[in-house]
């Protein structure tokens, strides 16, 4: 008889944004002459950026060539692409990351959740609250949780750490000390971010704990304020306690083109159960190259070009639009009395819902009265009720009109 995985019966519910795509579905079905605004799944809008089509297309009709075609490419990543992210995103900051510190994947989702494959299923986890779901359920899927309880709408092994306006977003050092740490800063959901100060502190509390920190900086790019550290890297130490995940997705539009980064340090070590030091990133390597063949070579070739001079050029301009809109939502949603956060330097803005409503009554209202769509701020964790995000992701002309549509409603 064939056993499943059990793991996954632990996960309540559906993934958030299905769920969310399901609710907006019935919505137009009922509604075909109402036009839906979405702000809700942080997917791009603007083109990929010319230099990097260029670079792309060259790719590909090297692929059609006999002379250069390539097939199987190293799983860890072309050199040429990771020789560019050590020069471009760590020894223009000062940081010393060696290329066999990168490993090119097809997406940061992908690898956080991967990672959790060379760390111990006894090892305790914890996230901040809100969070990105992705943290949680596959540490769910792997057996780290414990049973879900449904009065707290909490698991029973995950350590949830508060961010919320009333630490201004500031998470602090849990009662019982973790393993493993999920930080993401510029955060998703809530667009805050941390200070190099906060930061170290938890670099500190990590390498006094002999703790890992799984630190997702996936919108570094949208960081406009010089206090607000682009890399986990620009502490002192963390190399020995952090691994970093990066992506193109929003940075150069690449969400349905696919490729990102993790830096495993040669200092980070782990430990057996009797002690013995091992090297993670000779552990990630291994599982990078056994479960994991590599992104295709134009794809990589499309990423390189993120890095050219024309193509900072454009991605810059891309990014400049998106913080544009944050500026019309935060803006608009403060004119019409709401209190917002974040859209400073992420492009997720967080809403308090009004009074007596929860955030997936707020977003019925917001589908229904506005014909708008968000995400509910409970999806990404118990103290997320209350709460509700919008996106920058838009068209301009979408994000000006979603904004008086809400300004609009009763």
């Amino acid at each position: 008889m064939i056993k499943v995985n059990e793991n996954f019966l632990n996960l309540q519910d559906s993934y958030l944004f299905s769920t969310i795509a399901k609710k907006v579905a019935e919505f137009q079905k009922n509604n075909p002459e109402k036009k839906i605004i979405k702000l809700g799944i942080g997917d791009v809008t603007r083109p990929i950026v010319p230099a990097v089509i260029e670079a792309m297309h060259k790719a590909v009709d090297e692929m059609g060539n006999s002379e250069t075609f390539r097939g199987y490419g190293p799983e860890q990543g072309y050199e040429f692409l990771r020789e560019k992210i050590v020069k471009n995103d760590y020894a223009k900051r000062g940081i010393q990351i060696s290329v066999d510190e990168i490993f090119v994947s097809d997406g940061a989702k992908c690898d956080c959740g991967n990672i959790g494959d060379i760390l111990g299923i006894e090892n305790t986890v914890a996230i901040t609250d809100p969070v990105y779901p992705v943290y949680l359920d596959t540490n769910v899927m792997a057996g780290r949780s414990g049973n879900f309880n449904s009065k707290t709408g909490m698991y029973e092994n995950i350590i949830y750490i508060p961010a919320t306006a009333e630490n201004n977003f500031v998470p602090e050092f849990p009662s019982k000390v973790p393993d493993i740490i999920y930080l993401c800063f510029p955060n998703n959901p809530t667009g805050t971010t941390l200070s190099k100060l906060e930061l170290k502190k938890w670099v500190d509390y990590a390498k006094e704990n002999k703790s890992i920190i799984l630190f997702d900086s996936a919108y570094e790019a949208f960081i406009s304020e010089e206090d607000v550290p682009h890399t986990i890297y620009e502490i002192d130490g963390a190399k020995e306690v952090a691994i970093e995940f990066r992506s193109f997705s929003k940075t150069a539009g690449f969400t349905g083109v696919r490729c990102a980064y993790t830096v495993v340090p040669k200092e980070l070590k782990s430990y057996t159960k009797d002690g013995k030091i091992v090297e993670l990133n000779q552990l990630w390597n291994r599982r990078h190259g056994t479960k994991f063949n590599g992104v295709s070579y134009p794809i990589q070739r499309a990423a390189e070009a993120v890095y050219s001079e024309e193509g900072q050029k454009q991605i810059k301009e891309n990014i400049a639009y998106y913080m544009n809109n944050a500026k019309i939502i935060k803006e608009g949603l403060q004119d019409a009395g709401f209190t917002v956060y974040g859209g400073t330097n992420a492009p997720y803005i967080w809403l308090k819902v009004p009074d007596g409503l929860t955030s997936w009554e707020f977003f019925d209202k917001l589908l229904c009265e506005a014909n708008v769509v968000g995400t509910p701020g409970v999806g990404f964790g118990p103290s997320g009720e209350g709460y509700f995000r919008l996106t920058a992701f838009g068209t301009k002309e979408n994000t000006i009109e979603a904004i008086e549509r809400i300004k609009n409603m009763k």
